[in-house]
């Protein structure tokens, strides 16, 4: 080989190393997450509150185009729920993971959350309803649209866990961590109020944080510290707990 060949050869290894790194950081496109022609069928069950398209508007729920990459609450013209501000406030980003696990259970990212939807249960259904709303997508301003790196994914809380019974006196006990913050008046100005959560909201968010699908990074080591049965016992205590 010449010395005109190896300089060309590394010159074509050089472009396509390039190539490769700016292609490992486009924006994923509607067929890489699934298939959106089944997508456009599950959206059905979405369209009677979310819009999108070239006509779409706010209705009950926010229009969802260009939703890929959109922090929580963003859209300056819909009256969104405190609870959704909230989220945005803690930095919630619209991303493929992101939407995955508010698809599958709303109340696992967003508790307080307006969307009356229960949730998509199935991983292929959900991979094909965001490859829909992907194309509605075009310009996700450079965000990425999945974690640099993956998270533990815990947003379906296992039965078992949820059917623990925790010990009100033991969650008293245990709250006045929580009450430095969350107050025990059900006051929720700054902070979100928790009495009277039912149980199972409180126990579905609390692992939610322990598994970092939520990002407020107080409450994620918070959490994290807390066992199960330490967690139900909070549940119970502050479902209990009257507003006074």
């Amino acid at each position: 080989m010449t010395a005109k060949q190896r300089t060309a050869t590394a010159l074509i290894i050089v472009l396509a190393g390039l190539c490769g790194a700016i292609w490992a950081g486009a924006p994923l496109s509607a067929a890489e997450i699934g298939d959106p022609v089944r997508g456009e069928i599950l959206y059905r069950k979405c369209q009677s509150c979310h819009m999108v398209g070239p006509d779409a508007r706010n209705r009950v729920g926010p229009h969802l185009n260009e939703v890929f990459g959109r922090a929580a609450a963003e859209l300056e013209d819909y009256n969104y729920s405190k609870a959704m501000r909230r989220a945005g406030a803690d930095g919630l980003v619209w991303t493929v993971e992101k939407l995955d696990l508010y698809i599958e259970n709303p109340k696992s990212l967003v508790t307080g959350t307006r969307m009356a939807f229960r949730g998509l249960r199935d991983a292929e259904e959900r991979r094909d309803l965001m490859a829909y709303l992907r194309t509605f997508s075009g310009s996700p301003r450079d965000i990425p649209e999945s974690e640099p790196t993956a998270s533990p994914r815990d947003p379906e809380v296992d039965a078992a866990i949820l059917a623990i019974q925790g010990d009100p006196d033991y969650g008293a006990y245990l709250s006045s961590e929580c009450t430095t913050c969350h107050q025990a008046s059900g006051d929720d100005r700054g902070i979100p109020s928790i009495v009277g959560w039912p149980s199972g909201d409180f126990v579905t968010a609390m692992h939610a944080y322990k598994g970092k699908a939520r990002p407020h990074p107080v409450m994620q080591m918070i959490a994290g510290r807390l066992s199960n049965e330490e967690i139900a016992s909070l549940a119970a205590y502050f479902q209990e707990l009257q507003v006074e």
